[in-house]
């Protein structure tokens, strides 16, 4: 049986520790809380995101990182992107050499504006080949409910994606592979910021041609940094790509899209971050995307003006008419 750690108790750690474990491996969770920890064991469910969710007879959690990594053929990080390069620094000497490291973030990290697999090549040390992504338009709490997806399995070795393929794949999770990580973690992190960008058009009552037009130039901006950082174009309009930022856009569970709703709706970067529970990763990957874009000479104006509007304070009604008041030009530049 094959044998999956999976680093973090959230809800996309929970919902694809079960995907994993309904496919058939034995599954163990790794949570810093030990009275979290405990009630998986105990009780059979996630009480702090899936209450009342009886989770697979295949899954269990531990508090304790090596007995979850000794003989685990995958280890599946599931922790918000900004805290991973800490966390991981402690881990990674647990990892047996033939170990799989797979990234569930969504997130470009601050201050390097390295993408998910980059930090963990660094930090753990291992080749691009060992290391996986999985990403697409993953609502943890439909899958966890067992609700019918599809999702992107990314790596540069084909036949490792095919691996975690065979072991995530089960009558209501569909997994495709893919080899272009770069794309892949792309059209995962970048969705994020548009679909703040959407929240906050949503708050505002901008209408659905608003939203029609930011889901569509938000990809368009996806695309342009991609293709100047080698990805393949085709992949953004896949699973990893529109179907992300899609359900994303639209989704009530999202929760950039509903951090953005509670800022056009008036309150404040503070206020908004005092009612949300879990984290919306387009917050701090507003920035980083931002910074990345900069640093390949690739214009983003939707991802500039959340920036500007979550972080430098600019009100929502001004930097809508800013941009759209940009100078016209072709659609296709």
């Amino acid at each position: 049986m094959t044998r999956v750690a999976v680093f973090g108790t959230g809800s996309w750690g929970t919902a694809f520790g079960m995907v994993l474990a309904d496919a058939g491996c034995e599954v163990t969770l790794v949570g810093r809380r030990a009275e979290l920890v405990e009630a998986i064991n105990t009780t059979r469910t996630n009480p702090d995101y899936f209450p009342g969710l009886e989770l697979p007879a295949g899954l269990r959690a531990t508090t304790d990182p090596a007995e979850a990594a000794e003989g685990a053929e995958f280890a599946v990080f599931a922790v918000p992107s900004q805290t991973l390069r800490a966390n991981l620094a402690s881990w990674a000497e647990l990892l047996a050499a033939d170990t799989v490291l797979v990234s569930l973030m969504k997130g470009i990290e601050l201050g390097t504006a390295k993408r998910m697999s980059e930090v963990i090549e660094e930090v753990a040390k291992v080749p691009s080949e060992r290391i996986a992504v999985v990403t697409g338009p993953n609502l943890a709490k439909e899958i966890a409910c067992r609700m019918p997806a599809a999702a992107v399995v990314a790596c540069t070795d084909e036949a490792v994606a095919q691996r975690l393929q065979a072991a995530c794949h089960t009558p209501y999770f569909r997994p495709y592979t893919n080899t272009d990580v770069i794309g892949c973690e792309l059209g995962g992190a970048v969705k994020n910021v548009i679909g703040l960008a959407v929240g906050i058009a949503d708050g505002m009552g901008l209408g659905d041609n608003a939203k029609g037009s930011l889901i569509t130039r938000g990809l368009a901006e996806t695309t342009r940094l991609g293709l100047a950082m080698g990805a393949d174009p085709l992949t953004f309009s896949g699973l990893a790509g529109l179907g992300d930022l899609v359900a994303t856009c639209s989704s009530p569970l999202s929760r950039n899209h509903t951090f953005g709703l509670n800022l056009g709706r008036g309150m404040t970067l503070q206020e908004t971050i005092a009612i949300t529970r879990q984290t919306a990763e387009g917050v701090k990957s507003c920035e980083s995307v931002a910074d990345l874009a900069r640093r390949h000479g690739v214009e983003m104006p939707i991802a500039d003006t959340v920036v500007d509007i979550v972080h430098n304070g600019k009100p929502p009604l001004v930097a809508l008419k800013e941009l759209m008041g940009r100078s016209a030009k072709a659609e296709r530049r």
